[in-house]
């Protein structure tokens, strides 16, 4: 039934596409002068849309994302099916070849490829499998499980793809010796890995809002970033709703069914198991924990080293100034090259390795993340369609009519904004690049800095709650391949709690920003939108165990 729903719908968009081009006589392109019809309108976003909303009809990523990039494409030629393939292939700031030729694209690329090599190596000298057993002596709950996942990413808050495959390949068979299903696995990792990046000062995320700050604004980027962290409600909101759940063990929505099925044997639920292969794959009996801890121990001291090199430590900045400045695409690729043959060096010295088994762990390693490798190259893609559409600057312009006699609202408004916008392009670093210039042009003035930090805040909490939500967001894809888990199931298992503490953190932010205007004390929102995250979940839970008596 899935399949042909799949097949109808693709028809359907091909179809559509045919007519389209048919009826459309675009003449000679003069691509020198060219802009699409519906540039900077709101078909900018119609691309990401269809593909999310594919992505969660049919449960099938790849041909949704690929849809998503052929309208975009079509939508950019104005029905010139010439240009439409140019454009998809080759355009130089949208194209997925040139998105491939992005040196600090391929740097992620390869970061993931490195990582899943090591990730090889460790099961492949049973590491992975001795951390399970001697983790399995000492964690003996489930809720001790997801306990101990949450604790390990906050505790890797440097950057947010090195926390989501970091934390999967350690705490992966914990929580399978517990049973707890793939899909709260991957939920656990997302949660702490961008909610907990936005909110830590030593992080390549920090860094990115800090250049964020526009030139000549008269405005201290790090002073700001540390003084939004009160007012980043849904980041702090994630952290509270994870605990909640962990200690009231309590689920809904579709993750319900993911956890009970799991108490059965079945971590899975659907019959999509892309990791199942690896997970199985046998291992050396005679390996230690510290073949684990090491090459883990290892990897973030070499990032961390890795970044602030890449910032100008080593030329005489300092520590703060060098992780606001640092290329963490660049930093993470020396740190896991260097963790690589330091990890090489290790197991040849202790003698749970030969050469030839180190050879044959690369190509593994390489297949393990052909999945987030494809997905991610097409979730760039259609980013890049989404910009060539200009959807940057019809939020701009959403923003910007938005403020004068809606000031009091403007918290709120820019926190909706935000996460819509991550959500649709699945990247929150362009989400709060493009905003945060636009919030510091519109509170400018000495006499509105309170409003300035928490409409900021709002940005941030938006951006990173669309990224959370996204299917197309790469911090989402990346906690489905560390977790091993089918990345549809993540999506829809995730949306539930996301959006609770969304809706928590959006009337967080109107009182704050009426408290703000008022020059009242603002920060009152924060306890308010915690206690009203934590009552939410008792609401929720009272509505369900009334049902479940009902029935």
């Amino acid at each position: 039934m899935k399949k042909r729903w799949t097949v109808l719908i693709i028809s359907v968009i091909l179809l559509a596409i045919a007519i389209y081009t048919t009826i459309t006589n675009p003449g000679s392109v003069d691509l020198e002068n060219y802009q699409p019809k519906v540039y900077s309108t709101f078909a900018a976003l119609l691309p990401p849309v269809l593909a999310i909303v594919l992505a969660l009809i049919t449960k099938e990523v790849y041909s949704s994302l690929f849809a998503g990039i052929v309208l975009g494409a079509l939508l950019f030629a104005n029905g010139n099916l010439e240009l439409m393939f140019n454009t998809m292939l080759f355009h130089e700031d949208g194209g997925m070849i040139y998105k491939l030729s992005n040196s600090g694209n391929v740097g992620i690329l390869v970061f993931l490829v490195i990582l899943g090599i090591l990730v090889a190596l460790m099961n492949q000298v049973g590491g992975s499998a001795a951390f399970g057993e001697w983790a399995s002596k000492r964690i003996t709950t489930r809720t001790g499980s997801q306990l101990a996942t949450m604790l390990l990413g906050v505790m890797i808050f440097v950057d947010d793809y090195f926390n989501c495959l970091t934390v999967g390949s350690v705490m992966r068979p914990v929580t399978d010796r517990h049973q707890v299903s793939r899909a709260k696995l991957a939920y656990l990792i997302d949660a702490t890995a961008a909610p907990i990046c936005i909110i830590a000062p030593v992080s390549s995320w920090a860094a990115a809002v800090t250049s964020s700050v526009p030139d000549g604004s008269n405005i201290n980027g790090f002073a700001m970033f540390l003084k939004t962290i009160p007012y980043n409600f849904y980041a702090i909101g994630t952290i509270i709703m994870m605990l909640c759940i962990i200690y009231m063990k309590f689920d809904y929505g579709s993750m319900k069914l993911h956890e009970a099925n799991a108490r059965k044997g079945d971590l899975y639920t659907t019959a999509d198991r892309p990791y199942a292969d690896a997970d199985k794959e046998v291992v050396k009996k005679n390996g230690k924990v510290i073949d684990l801890i090491f090459p883990v121990v290892v990897l973030i001291i070499c990032c961390i080293i890795g970044m602030i090199y890449t910032g100008g430590f080593f030329d005489g900045e300092t520590f703060v100034n060098a992780f606001a400045n640092a290329d963490a695409s660049q930093g993470l690729v020396f740190g896991s090259v260097i963790t690589l043959i330091i990890t090489f060096c290790f197991y040849m010295t202790r003698g749970v390795i030969t050469f030839q088994e180190f050879a044959n762990a690369i190509p593994e390693g390489f297949k393990a993340m052909v999945a987030p490798i494809l997905i991610l190259t097409m979730a760039w893609t259609l980013s890049g369609m989404t910009n060539l559409l200009g959807a940057k600057y019809f939020v701009h312009d959403i923003v910007a009519k938005s403020a004068g006699s809606l000031t009091v609202f403007l918290p709120v408004i820019i926190f909706v904004i935000a996460a819509f916008l991550a959500f649709a392009t699945g990247t929150s670093w362009g989400t709060f690049s493009i905003l945060i210039p636009i919030v510091c042009n519109v509170f400018s003035e000495p006499d509105s800095y309170n409003m300035l930090v928490i409409a900021i805040a709002a940005c941030l909490s938006g951006a990173v709650c669309g990224d959370h939500c996204s299917p197309i967001s790469d911090t989402t894809i990346m906690a489905s391949a560390g977790a091993h888990s089918n990345h549809v199931n993540h999506v829809s298992t995730q949306l539930p709690y996301a959006l609770t503490v969304a809706f928590v953190s959006a009337v967080g932010y109107l009182i704050a920003g009426v408290m703000g205007y008022y020059h009242g004390p603002a920060i009152i929102s924060f306890p308010i939108t915690m206690i009203g995250i934590i009552a939410t979940l008792f609401v929720i839970r009272k509505i369900k165990k009334n049902q479940s008596d009902a029935r």
